[in-house]
């Protein structure tokens, strides 16, 4: 498939399942917007996939999706380089042993899982209008598909538990986020999808430390991470899930959905459906964003 016509913006792109993708989306000609924390690691990133792909259309910006201000500065930075964006994938994720907050006083997981995601999203709509039929694909992980804990959406009770990782958590709530998402941008040219790309050996689960996972994981937790670097290395399988989600023909207009990493739609999570959870995260993500964002409009 030739993309030549296509600007892609990848979160989190700079290593990881995020930068396999962006490989794999250069390689069939895409402009490649990178956006990683680290600006030197961002520009290595983009000359490294140059080099490999031989597309010289990879570009790198630099920002902390967890922060509302880098957001915006992003999206405007974007909009002053770019007239069109066909296909964004919300891919940058994060983990940790306890709770923290980011400077704008939000829990990191549900910032970089959640918020960014409609945040970034809100925010470029207008180049994804302008580059309709465009698509938003955002990227779950991990054990999704828990039940969503109303008064613990931003870990105010519990970070971790016998079974229970907020990062699970946070990343079933995305979901929820996406689908109300996808109901509310229909009909404008923009579909919102959530795909699955599987476990491999990134930097973030490599940096994990045992205190990370839930109690009762704890004691295999050091044969887990001994093993994955071996058999979980190849992050190019992983990767196509979020390839495809941008590029197959066959999902053109299709939202609202949510796929596995073998491709195949699959049914959404009971929590997700529950109409009054979508409304809750969806009012939080418009309280949190209000000052970033202003008046919404889809």
């Amino acid at each position: 498939m030739d993309l030549s016509e296509k600007t892609v913006l990848i979160t989190g792109s700079t290593g990881g399942i995020g930068g396999e993708t962006a490989r794999g989306l250069a390689r069939l000609g895409a402009r490649v917007l990178l956006v990683g924390r680290d600006q030197g690691r961002a520009l290595d990133a983009a000359a490294r996939i140059t080099r490999d792909t031989g597309n010289d259309r990879v570009e790198a910006f630099t920002a902390d999706v967890t922060r509302l201000a880098d957001l915006r500065d992003l999206a405007e930075r974007v909009g002053e380089r770019h007239d069109a964006l066909h296909v964004l994938i919300n891919n940058a994720g994060t983990a940790g042993a306890r709770r923290e907050l980011t400077p704008d006083g939000v829990e990191t997981m549900f910032a970089a899982h959640v918020l960014a995601p409609f945040t970034l999203t809100h925010l470029l709509l207008p180049l994804l209008r302008a580059g309709a039929p465009a698509r938003v694909v955002n990227v779950t992980g991990g054990i999704p598909g828990g039940p969503i804990d109303l008064a613990n959406l931003q870990a105010e009770r519990r970070l971790l538990g016998w079974t229970f990782s907020h990062y699970n958590h946070t990343k079933t709530i995305q979901m929820a986020m996406s689908h109300r998402f996808a109901e509310l941008v229909g009909g404008t040219g923009v579909t919102v999808n959530v795909v699955y790309p599987g476990h491999g050996s990134t930097p973030m689960n490599r940096a994990m430390t045992v205190r990370s996972f839930p109690y009762v994981y704890r004691p295999i937790a050091p044969l887990v991470k001994l093993l994955a670097p071996i058999f979980m290395a190849d992050l190019t399988k992983p990767a196509r899930s979020g390839i495809r989600m941008a590029t197959d023909p066959a999902l053109e207009g299709v939202t609202g959905a949510y796929f596995g990493q073998d491709g195949r739609r699959r049914p959404w999570p009971s929590s997700v459906l529950d109409e009054r959870v979508r409304d809750r995260v969806w009012a939080l993500c418009e309280e949190l964003s209000a000052r970033t964002l202003g008046h919404l409009s889809h």
